[in-house]
């Protein structure tokens, strides 16, 4: 099979394309044939060596496909040849990626397309609508009527922060460019501040006289001072982006209010967790609530530009979907 693969972690330039072996699925494996994937920034983390995790070279890159099953093993159930289905869990300890003609896929991270959904459609939401499911309930047991701010709100996860707190009933004030205030506000936000204004903060605060229940900052800049601030009593920051940040965090402003600052990343997610995400995610596919803004199509030999592209910027409310076939 065609495979988008590295042999050593290091810059983008190190992904080839070419053949590698078929996959063997074990016996709890479903052998998927890839429809396409996508591209997230962890990718590039674990390609470079950013996030260290356990890799068999050559590895696979990605983690996210939608596809179609070929076959399953004896001790598989609930797949047969012919289902449509997703995943959002490879390419991570010891898992090999999705960026390839034909995947292996452990049964218990795996998930069907729900009919009526374009699959293509779906490998460009599934990754952001699981980290921001699980960001909002998982980790910052968000419930109806709470308010959340979410910084960063016409991004992929920002989107799918806003949908998901929306339908659950929250108060969401989304911070967001000038520019893109009209998206998160069809998406639902009660209240968009520009980013870039001078007074952000001040207009917060007053979107939120009570202060927040919930903080989650998706552009990784994590002004965890300001932030803080901003909670209500018992108020609780889950920081999901910002590897090179180095916030200063105000003890008194924590402790002194019962306030939660708690980290999250979906790889560490439990396989129960991810499949609570994956239902809610169906869910919320089925009801037209989850879409990429917009997309970039390219082939699978362009993996390694597509993660220079990520890396670079450039891409700014777009979703990358990659075909195996050129």
């Amino acid at each position: 099979m065609r495979a988008a693969y590295i042999e050593r972690l290091g810059p983008a330039e190190e992904i080839r394309c070419g053949p590698l072996p078929d996959p063997v699925p074990g016996p709890t494996d479903v052998l998927v044939e890839v429809t396409a994937t996508t591209v997230n920034p962890v990718d590039t983390f674990v390609r470079s060596g950013l996030f260290p995790t356990p890799l068999p070279m050559p590895f696979v890159v990605g983690r996210d496909l939608v596809g179609t099953v070929l076959s399953t093993n004896g001790r598989v159930t609930g797949f047969a040849p012919g289902d449509v289905v997703w995943c959002d869990s490879l390419g991570h300890a010891g898992r090999q990626g999705a960026a390839a003609e034909r995947a292996v896929v452990p049964m218990e991270r795996l998930y069907r397309v729900p009919p009526g959904v374009q699959p293509r459609a779906a490998v460009a939401a599934v990754f952001p609508a699981g980290t921001a499911y699980l960001a909002l309930f998982t980790h910052g047991r968000l419930r109806a009527g709470d308010t959340v701010i979410v910084e960063g709100a016409a991004g992929h996860v920002g989107a799918a922060l806003v949908a998901f707190a929306v339908d659950a009933g929250a108060r969401v004030v989304a911070t967001a460019a000038a520019d893109d205030a009209a998206y998160c506000t069809a998406l639902g936000a009660d209240e968009v501040v520009d980013y870039r204004a001078a007074d952000r903060l001040e207009r917060l605060a007053a979107a939120c006289p009570g202060g927040a229940a919930l903080y989650l900052d998706t552009s990784g800049r994590n002004d965890l001072a300001a932030a803080l601030d901003l909670l209500a009593f018992r108020g609780r920051i889950v920081v999901l982006a910002g590897a090179a940040s180095r916030p200063v965090l105000p003890v008194t402003a924590l402790y002194m209010h019962d306030r939660t600052v708690s980290g999250f990343v979906i790889s560490h997610a439990t396989v129960a967790e991810l499949a609570e995400a994956a239902v809610a995610t169906n869910r919320m596919l089925t009801a037209g609530k989850l879409r990429p803004r917009a997309t970039v199509d390219l082939p699978l030999s362009a993996t390694a530009e597509a993660h220079a592209m990520i890396e670079r910027g450039e891409l700014r409310g777009r979703r990358i979907i990659i075909t195996p076939g050129d």
